[in-house]
């Protein structure tokens, strides 16, 4: 089957039975996640919970909850006892608030602990920037925009601190087997993304989806679903090479990308310029489309915000599904197109 292959994924955590279990894969419809959560200046639990449903209402086939700010673990149980889809959170986010905010002061332990909590809660795949290692940090020098992910920024600032290689890497094969417990899936992160058309298809870029590659065999091993974390921004004659190489360096998992964006010059208009990306990505055999607002590279999105990055990327998924043949999509563009020449 096409996940036995390892070519598509069900997340679906055994504590999250609210959940209707959805496919991610290529040889499937292509996928749109909607990125929810709060910070230490903006909304509390109540507008976190109605930002997931608000999403899910215009189509998010998956929510990721990236709170930072106060009570993430409380935030997280609201979202995940209401929501009818699989669940994304990136865990190294709720380890560092537990030291205050010092990168330095992470450990494996606290990090481990953090998964088990999470894996209790009901979390359905977890972001692991399990690539960004230490040799590699060197190499994001040369680069206009460094280091933009945040978790990458995290477990880069931790390896500097310490001169040691990331806890993330040497401990990959204990979070398998936790995650294995659960039937929680990798979403394994790309920290080096790049930040900038600048920095596109770069060293550390190409070095860290290397290693993805070899951590989702390893996570095959341990029969643990994986998918793989894309950029960023792409210029449209790099995004074609970016799907081969991910396709060529990763067995075929699943890829999932933030856009990408296809040009830097429009901010307050992101959710655009990184539609034409995602569509042209998804066309490519991206499996899923993290989506963008217009709030991307400005602040934090309120409703209209998500409902403006749903409606973008419903679109370019759409138009991804149509390019790839896949037959119930040409069904529905003839309804409307029918309907339209009938003047009903």
């Amino acid at each position: 089957s096409e996940i036995a292959r390892g070519r598509a994924i069900i997340p679906n955590n055994i504590n999250h039975p609210e959940s209707e279990p959805m496919i991610i894969g290529r040889n499937f419809l292509v996928k749109i996640n909607a990125n929810i959560g709060n910070s230490a200046i903006s909304s509390g639990i109540q507008e976190e919970v109605e930002k997931m449903t608000w999403a899910i209402r215009w189509g998010g086939d998956t929510v990721m909850d990236l709170s930072t700010g106060k009570n993430i673990h409380e935030t997280r149980e609201w979202i995940i006892r209401n929501s009818p889809v699989p669940i994304g959170t990136v865990p190294i986010y709720q380890a560092l608030e537990k030291v205050d905010g010092k990168a330095e002061e992470l450990t494996w332990e606290i990090y481990r602990d953090t998964l088990v909590e999470q894996c209790e809660q009901g979390v359905d795949y977890f972001t692991v920037h399990a690539g960004v290692r230490l040799p590699y940090i060197p190499m994001t020098a040369k680069r206009m925009t460094g280091i933009v992910s945040r978790g990458g920024s995290i477990m880069a600032k931790w390896c500097l601190a310490h001169h040691k290689e990331s806890f993330l890497y040497t401990h990959f094969e204990e979070i398998c087997e936790l995650l294995k417990q659960y039937d929680v899936a990798f979403s394994l992160g790309d920290g080096l993304r790049p930040g900038s058309i600048y920095d596109a298809n770069d060293e550390a870029q190409l070095a860290e989806l290397k290693t993805l590659g070899e951590l989702t065999k390893i996570a095959w091993k341990h029969d643990v679903q994986v998918m793989i974390e894309g950029p960023g921004h792409v210029p449209m004659h790099m995004i074609k090479e970016n799907m081969e190489l991910q396709l060529k360096y990763c067995d075929e998992a699943p890829f999932y990308t933030l856009g990408p964006l296809t040009t830097d010059i429009a901010p307050g208009y992101d959710h655009i310029t990184s539609a034409i990306g995602a569509a042209m990505i998804g066309w490519y055999g991206t499996a899923m489309l993290c989506y963008v607002t217009p709030k991307e590279h400005l602040g934090l999105p309120d409703k209209d915000d998500v409902k403006d990055g749903i409606m973008a990327y419903k679109v370019a998924a759409h138009a991804a599904d149509l390019g790839k043949g896949h037959p119930g999509a040409q069904i529905r563009d003839n309804a409307l197109s029918k309907a339209r020449f009938e003047f009903r």
